[in-house]
């Protein structure tokens, strides 16, 4: 019986690390199986994301359907990784005003100017022009730099751009997001 349960435990355990195992071979794939398992969001988020996605459109001329896409993959990311999607609203407006196709120095690609050279693993087989795929990837780019801050997003943000200057600039940027992309704001507006 004892030896029973020791297979049945390494059994649960291999069947418990291979979803992680494949997210480090292609974080993007397992973070679309994860959504697809969780099923839709909540209707707070949803409200969020109409918001946000209304939003993009009236103040910087985003096409309707593309700032959904934009506001749908903010709300997504923001609550895999923990981070305000505020915070990721005023990344991507300052870093490609909405632009999918921008490029930048060093190669840097896409809404959230990620760039390859520096991120080579979570870029592997990754449309950086996709909105979804670029914002899936800045997130996580910068929730490493999150973790290796333990939680000072200050000095994240400073590591995602490179200057203090960069952090003090999006954590301005992000107050002006903060009314439409705040789920708890959502909440209450929709009572």
């Amino acid at each position: 019986m004892r030896r029973v349960l020791v297979i049945f435990a390494a059994f649960a355990f291999s069947l418990s690390t291979a979803p992680v195992a494949h997210a480090q071979e292609n974080p993007l794939a397992a973070s679309d199986a994860l959504a697809q398992s969780a099923g839709a969001q909540d209707p707070k988020a949803d409200q969020a994301s109409h918001k946000i996605s209304e939003m993009l459109t009236r103040k910087f001329g985003v096409a309707r359907e593309k700032a959904q896409t934009i506001a749908s993959a903010v709300m997504s990311s923001a609550s895999k990784y923990s981070l305000p999607p505020a915070l990721l609203l005023a990344i991507i407006s300052i870093e490609s005003r909405f632009k999918e196709t921008a490029r930048g120095p060093n190669n840097a690609t896409g809404l959230m100017q990620v760039v390859p050279s520096a991120h080579k693993k979570l870029v592997r087989n990754v449309d950086l022009t996709d909105p979804e795929d670029n914002i899936e990837t800045g997130s996580a780019i910068l929730h490493g730099y999150v973790k290796s801050a333990q939680g000072d997003v200050d000095a994240a943000l400073k590591s995602y751009g490179g200057s203090r200057a960069y952090a003090e600039k999006v954590s301005l940027r992000a107050k002006s997001f903060e009314p439409a992309a705040s789920v708890e704001a959502a909440s209450a507006s929709g009572r």
